[in-house]
């Protein structure tokens, strides 16, 4: 029986080790500004250490390519060079204005090409938005807001047994929006009291969702932003939506502001606090808003619109300076107008609205930033575009080599500094 279980241990064993080293990287590239801080200020020279790795050892005459440019524009220099000695320092010129340079590389072995990035910031407390601010924009919101509150809410609440624990209860839950429904999973403590809440708004794609914080004293709301059930977990519903009707919801209606998707959207993050707030354990007060990417935009949009959110977590907000592109920089996803694929007058009037730069500048209570300069979807240079403008206190978390992804540790981080504003204590 011992030799039975001997062998089992080091079959387990072996498994975790096999499984573990599929996670590694062959090849490493590393694509670094020289700078520690890895910023620079305007007109100072930039610098990028490179390095290819194999086995931990650097590879000697290592040809590579490289190109180096403002970030997500067309490169200012691209060549080749061989890295006698595995790695070399990479002069890049220098900016004139604020932004992010970023340097990519790429190598080829046997074959196959290994690539990875760097990105040095330029003075990114002085970038400005080039997103404009309409005369009307908080009236076209109010407008919106004071038609869905006389929307009665009437939220039904179907209590998920499967996914409650001891200490909560978790329900799927619905309630009605300025048009169609919202839809989430809620998650609130079983024992008697008054509790504080997080509403978390969710990042882009369409996608089921489930209960977060079942341990702690927190109430807590997940929301979907289509209008479809977030419980369907075995359902090809999801998928066939984001290859078919959704598949571009991001430009859907986008020619006429009272029309275009994200309209309801944002409406309907309000609609969420309007939730909370009808929730009989709710302490009637202290209230967060969380997410990461489409969810980071949302963050901020929900603060800028509803001054009932105390806190904000935003992980690289998307939806922000949409017209960098137009000024010959770095526009925020979805990257509307790079392409000049919807570059039409109306459709550039309609991105005014509902920019998250623009909401940003009402944001007046505290919020967590936090992202990376490699980001390539929410490029670093709109984000501080939003941030810069936000009147209240910002807490900037970066980890500077990070894409767009979040370390575990910046998910904790970001998870502890909403807990302790909010007074919610580890579980005993």
């Amino acid at each position: 029986m011992k030799q039975v279980i001997l062998l089992f241990s080091i079959l387990i064993l072996y498994q975790v080790v096999y499984a573990q080293s599929q996670q590694g990287q062959y090849i490493r590239i590393m694509v670094s500004p020289s700078k520690s801080d890895m910023s620079y200020g305007l007109n100072e020279e930039i610098t990028f250490d490179i390095a290819i790795y194999k086995f931990g050892q650097l590879v000697p005459n290592a040809a590579v390519f490289y190109s180096y440019g403002p970030e997500m524009m067309d490169p200012v220099q691209a060549d080749s060079v061989t890295l006698v000695k595995g790695n070399t320092k990479l002069r890049a010129g220098s900016m004139n204005q604020p932004g992010f340079m970023r340097c990519h590389v790429t190598y080829t072995e046997n074959g196959v090409t290994y690539q990875n990035s760097g990105t040095a910031a330029i003075a990114p407390e002085q970038i400005k938005p080039t997103a404009e601010l309409p005369a009307d924009f908080m009236g076209f919101w109010n407008k919106n807001l004071e038609e869905a509150s006389r929307i009665p809410l009437e939220p039904i609440l179907t209590l998920m047994p499967e996914k409650s624990t001891f200490h909560s209860e978790v329900y799927h839950v619905s309630f009605r929006n300025i048009t169609g429904h919202v839809y989430g999973i809620l998650t609130k403590p079983k024992k008697s009291g008054k509790y504080p809440a997080i509403l978390v708004v969710p990042g882009a794609g369409i996608r089921p969702y489930n209960e977060r914080n079942t341990n702690r004293d927190v109430i807590t709301l997940q929301i979907g932003i289509h209008g479809i059930p977030v419980n369907l977990y075995d359902s090809p519903l999801y998928q066939n939506l984001a290859a078919g009707a959704l598949a571009n919801y991001n430009t859907n209606n986008m020619e006429d502001k009272d029309r275009y998707y994200y309209k309801r959207v944002y409406v309907g993050c309000v609609r969420a606090v309007d939730f909370i707030y009808s929730i009989d354990n709710f302490d009637g007060e202290n209230i967060g808003v969380m997410g990461g990417s489409q969810g980071g935009a949302l963050s901020i949009v929900t603060a800028g619109l509803d001054e009932r959110i105390k806190y904000v977590v935003s992980y690289y907000p998307a939806l922000s300076d949409l017209t960098g592109y137009l000024h010959g920089r770095a526009g925020g996803w979805p990257h509307l107008f790079k392409n000049n694929f919807t570059n039409q007058p109306e459709k550039i009037a309609t991105s005014a609205y509902f920019d998250v730069v623009n909401f940003a500048r009402s944001v007046k209570v505290p919020g967590m930033y936090s992202f990376g300069f490699n980001d390539n979807v929410c490029p670093p240079t709109s984000i501080y575009a939003a941030i810069n403008v936000i009147p209240g206190s910002k807490y900037i978390s970066l980890y500077k080599d990070a894409a767009h992804w979040t370390y575990p540790e910046q998910s904790s981080e970001g998870d502890q500094w909403m807990f302790e504003k909010l007074g919610i204590k580890s579980p005993q």
